[in-house]
């Protein structure tokens, strides 16, 4: 029997869309050939989906109006978008929010039938540069399906269901490499099991279970992807039957890696509406796959980049980002394996900290001092790895628990974690300096525990208030020398502050000296430091890395 469009229907969908999208996960992951073979559509699709059900769950009372409950479920996309799919996915949530939400209660068809074209018109906007063939297509071969039924809004939504499902199979004559591959879009497959998930909602009949077989064919493991001649209509749910410039300096003292691969960087702005189009221009001078969704003073901005560094520092003339994650792309062309085979996920402080990680071949998430990632955030980006052994660097105290809570979620879906208690990001760089994935798992983590364990780490800070501390009772405005998490020196000038650190952290001993700059911290400091260690501790080397982190120094002796 119909159903109407309502707050009920609108949880219903989420609830279905999460069921149908994780049942299709793996498929859809398998299938991902485009814009970059990285194997994740499904994850990330399911990630953003994920996020939108929880917000609706959690929508203002205990009965939400319908305007409350798309407004929620756009919302909880925008925060939790992971990826391209995953971002695009969220401006069509979006759009169709602004028109659901100011429309009657339940809402009609002729609602639902601008919804989806709002929805289409937004996310082609959103993308710097749109390309036929993708859940672009898909979502606008929908809302002319819409626009072309009759009937109620369940007859609006089979319409748009039937009408994507016939786009989809179409994207391998609209891109060469679906063609290639002889699969459909991943991200349009994707957007079809939500838009399936909204047509069973509707409609009261249950979610189709068959989604997982009809996703199309994936790419060959090994050798030249071979030509469909005539791609099956894959990537189908059964729809009910249609009516109608930063630089960063890298010293080579360690042994990471020098090429320059591509970056996927995602992060949350605030930012005023007319800092957008010079945002944009930035970042599509610096990248390709460029989304910018959102609005009302909170932005998704995704894009991949060689200069990640860059597209940060983007955001942050344009306002404030956060919830920071830069994560290494593929560099060939060939399909990825299913599942790599051991991962490293980073928390830092600082996009060039996470830029230097992400070369060494880390998943990093850069962690907000006023809104750290929590067990969720860090359990998104240890699934987003696709690796079945992952090792968790928090980097943090504080984040213990939250990492704890992560590696629990991560295990629950068969991936063996385990979690090295960094308790800085300096330690973190010693831990990932010694990983070797060709180690045996266990043998691995001991390594890096032992690196990290033997790198004393120190800080240097600026109080924020008045307080009690293990050196006395410091000011607002004062300079805190930390070693090992507790404070050792209060001072009013950072240079003397930071000498004090550092010769009380070489009085034990130590081979290399480890400094990171913070983001208004200028090289001067790291000169003054590198000397002294050259005259008063021969045979210590000094390594400097601009972390860009708000503390204005952090300091590793190993």
């Amino acid at each position: 029997m119909p159903q109407p469009l309502d707050a009920a229907a609108v949880r219903r969908w989420c609830r279905d869309a999460l069921d149908a999208v994780g049942r299709a996960r793996e498929d859809i992951d398998a299938i991902n050939v485009y814009p970059v073979r990285d194997g994740d559509t499904g994850t990330n699709l399911y990630l953003t989906v994920e996020s939108a059900a929880q917000a609706v769950a959690a929508a203002g009372t205990a009965t939400p109006t319908l305007g409350q409950a798309v407004r929620a479920m756009a919302h909880g996309a925008l925060i939790g978008a992971r990826g391209n799919s995953g971002t695009i996915l969220a401006q069509l949530l979006r759009g169709m929010a602004e028109v659901i939400a100011d429309g009657d209660e339940p809402a009609t068809a002729d609602t639902l039938r601008r919804a989806l074209r709002r929805a289409a018109a937004s996310a082609y906007e959103a993308v710097a540069r749109p390309v036929e063939g993708t859940m672009l297509t898909v979502a606008t071969a929908a809302a002319d399906a819409a626009e072309r039924a009759g009937g109620t809004t369940a007859d609006v939504a089979a319409a748009a269901c039937a009408g994507a499902r016939a786009a989809l199979a179409r994207t391998p004559s609209q891109l060469a490499v679906l063609a290639e591959a002889g699969v459909v879009d991943a991200g349009g497959s994707g957007l079809l099991a939500v838009l399936d998930a909204l047509d069973a909602a509707l409609s009261g009949r249950p979610p189709d279970a068959s989604i997982r077989d009809r996703l199309g064919r994936p790419p060959a493991a090994h050798g030249a992807p071979e030509r469909a001649s005539a791609p099956e209509p894959a990537g189908a749910p059964a729809c009910a039957p249609a009516a109608g410039t930063g630089r960063h300096e890298y010293p080579t003292h360690r042994e990471f890696p020098r090429a320059v691969p591509q970056y996927e960087v995602i992060y949350l702005l605030d930012a005023r509406d007319e800092a957008l189009p010079a945002l944009r221009a930035r970042l599509d001078a610096l990248g390709d796959s460029l989304v910018v969704v959102g609005g009302d003073g909170l932005w998704h901005v995704h894009v991949h980049t060689a200069e990640p560094g860059g597209a940060v520092e983007a955001g942050i003339e344009a306002g404030r980002p956060h919830r920071v994650r830069i994560t290494g792309l593929p560099a060939g062309a060939a399909p990825p394996a299913p599942r790599a085979a051991r991962a490293v996920v980073s928390v830092l402080p600082g996009d060039g900290l996470a830029g230097l990680c992400a070369q060494a071949g880390a998943t990093t998430v850069t962690a907000d001092a006023d809104e750290p990632p929590g067990g969720g955030e860090l359990a998104a980006a240890i699934l987003g790895t696709r690796a079945g052994e992952v090792v968790l660097l928090p980097n943090d105290d504080a984040l213990w628990h939250a990492a704890a809570a992560a590696a629990e979620q991560a295990r629950a879906a068969g991936v063996r974690v385990a979690v090295v208690p960094t308790r800085s990001p300096v330690q973190g760089l010693a831990a990932l300096a010694v990983h070797a994935a060709e180690r045996r798992f266990d043998e691995d983590v001991v390594a890096m525990t032992a690196a990290a364990g033997a790198t004393r780490f120190g800080e240097v800070a600026v109080a924020e208030r008045q307080s009690w501390t293990t050196a006395g009772i410091c000011q607002a405005g004062d300079v805190l020398g930390l070693i090992d998490g507790d404070v050792a020196v209060i001072g009013g000038d950072l240079a003397a502050v930071a000498r004090e650190v550092l010769e009380r952290m070489l009085s034990a001993g130590g081979e290399l000296v480890t400094l990171v700059l913070g983001a208004a911290t200028g090289r001067a400091l790291a000169d003054l430091l590198e000397a002294r260690v050259r005259r008063g501790h021969y045979g210590v080397d000094t390594v400097v890395y601009e972390g860009r982190q708000e503390a204005p120094l952090l300091i590793g002796v190993e």
